[in-house]
C-alpha cells in the first residue's frame, strides 16, 4: 500500500529527473526487472531497455518537459495526468521534422513494488498526436510554398524613365491563385499585368505560378498584348490545366504615354485621370476554356499624373461581418480620394480601406492591386 506521502516524494523525483534530463536520477525509481509501455515505443522491458528509452527521447528532444497533475493512488499503484511539451527538431514516427513545439495530455500509471516502478504505462491517443505532426508537415511545407510564391511574383515596386508602380497580394490561404506583373520591355515600354486562377489554395497557386512564367517569357517577343493572351490561352489549353480557368488583364505602357490593353474576363481596371474616371473593359474571353479566343485592344494615351489601377475580384468581393460586399462604389470612391497622392499610398490606401470595410471577418479570396502611374519623361 502506497502512502500518500511516498507517492508525493517518487512523482516530485521523477518530474525533476525528467525535466532536468538526468537519466541516472530517473532510474533510480525504477526495479531492474521493470517494463515500460507505451503507444510510441510498445513493451520495453529491463532496465537497460528503459535507459535507452528515455536516452532517445531525451536526445530527439533536448527541450523535452512534463508537468504533473490529478494524482490518484490505488493500492500499489500511481495514476497521474501529465502534460508533454517539446519541440519537434529532429523527427518523430519517421518523419521529417517540423521544427515545431508540440504538446500532448495523457495519463500515466505506475505500478510499484517495494517502492521501485515494476511497470510504466503510458495512455493516450497516438492517432491525434500524429495528426498534430503530419498537420505541422503540412503547415511548414505551406509557409515554403509561400515564400517560394512571393519571390516569384513581380517587384512589389518598380519604376521606370516613364511610371511608377507598385503592388500587392494578400492571399486569403497561405498561398494563393492571384498574381501580378511589372516589368520594363527591350523596347523600353513597360508591361503591367494581373490575373486571377479560378479556385484557391495550393493547385491554384502552382497554375498561377506557371501562367506567370509563361507570360514573362511571352513578354520578352513583345508582341501586341491580343496576340500575347491568346498565345497564353493556347498554351493552357495544350496543358489541361486543372483548374485550368483563369481572368487576366495585360497593358502595355509606352514612354509617350500610349497605353494598350486589354482584357480577358477580368474586373475592368480603373483609370483615373484629370477629367476623371474611365473603366477598361476591351477585351474578351476568360483563359483557359477556348481554343480559338478573340481579344479587342484598346490603346489610350495617358497624361502626366494619370494612374491604372488593377485588381482581383477578391478586392469589390470583401465581405463584412454583416454579409456586405466592399463593392464598386467604396473602390472607386476610395481611388477618388486617393487621386493625387503618391503610388504607394494609393495602393496601401486602398487595402486599407478594404480591411477596415472587413472588420475582422474571415478573408474568402486573394487580394490583389496593381497600380501604374505614367510620368511624362523629363526633357534634357
Amino acid at each position: 500500500m502506497i502512502v500518500r506521502e511516498q507517492a508525493d516524494k517518487l512523482m516530485q523525483e521523477l518530474v525533476e529527473g525528467v525535466n532536468q534530463h538526468d537519466t541516472r536520477r530517473v532510474m533510480k525509481l525504477y526495479a531492474d526487472n521493470a517494463c515500460a509501455v507505451s503507444p510510441v515505443a510498445g513493451e520495453i522491458v529491463g532496465i537497460e531497455a528503459i535507459t535507452n528509452w528515455w536516452e532517445t527521447t531525451f536526445s530527439l528532444f533536448p527541450d523535452w518537459s512534463a508537468t504533473l497533475s490529478d494524482m490518484l493512488i490505488d493500492g500499489d499503484r500511481l495514476a497521474f495526468f501529465g502534460t508533454i511539451k517539446a519541440t519537434d527538431q529532429n523527427g518523430w514516427f519517421g518523419l521529417p521534422p517540423t521544427g515545431q513545439p508540440f504538446e500532448y495530455r495523457g495519463m500515466v500509471v505506475l505500478t510499484l513494488s517495494e517502492g521501485k516502478i515494476v511497470r510504466d504505462e503510458r495512455i493516450y491517443d497516438l492517432t491525434i498526436l500524429l495528426q498534430h505532426f503530419e498537420k505541422a508537415r503540412l503547415d511548414k511545407e505551406l509557409r515554403m510554398a509561400a515564400e517560394v510564391q512571393h519571390a516569384l511574383l513581380s517587384k512589389p515596386q518598380n519604376a521606370a524613365g516613364h511610371c511608377d508602380v507598385m503592388g500587392d497580394s494578400i492571399p486569403c490561404r497561405a498561398i494563393g491563385g492571384d498574381f501580378f506583373e511589372s516589368i520594363r520591355l527591350p523596347s523600353g515600354d513597360f508591361a503591367v499585368a494581373l490575373g486571377d486562377v479560378a479556385g484557391k489554395g495550393p493547385a491554384s497557386a502552382i497554375v498561377a505560378s506557371m501562367i506567370q512564367g509563361m507570360l514573362a517569357i511571352q513578354l520578352q517577343t513583345e508582341t501586341k498584348p491580343s496576340a500575347t493572351l491568346a498565345h497564353l490561352n493556347r498554351s493552357m489549353i495544350s496543358r489541361h490545366l486543372q483548374p485550368k480557368f483563369a481572368t487576366l488583364v495585360y497593358g502595355i505602357l509606352s514612354p509617350n504615354g500610349r497605353f494598350t490593353h486589354t482584357n480577358a474576363g477580368h474586373n475592368p481596371p480603373i483609370v483615373l485621370t484629370r477629367n476623371g474616371i474611365y473603366r477598361l473593359s476591351r477585351g474578351g474571353p476568360i483563359l483557359g476554356v477556348f481554343s480559338d479566343v478573340r481579344l479587342e485592344e484598346e490603346t489610350l494615351s495617358l497624361d502626366d499624373g494619370d494612374t491604372v489601377i488593377m485588381f482581383s475580384d477578391g478586392v469589390v468581393e470583401a465581405r463584412d461581418s454583416q454579409d456586405q460586399e466592399f463593392g464598386e462604389n467604396r473602390l472607386l470612391a476610395c481611388v477618388s480620394e486617393c487621386a493625387n497622392k503618391p503610388v504607394p499610398e494609393v495602393l496601401q490606401g486602398i487595402l486599407a480601406s478594404v480591411k477596415q470595410f472587413c472588420e475582422g471577418a474571415p478573408q474568402a479570396d486573394d487580394i490583389t492591386v496593381l497600380v501604374t502611374r505614367y510620368r511624362e519623361p523629363r526633357q534634357s
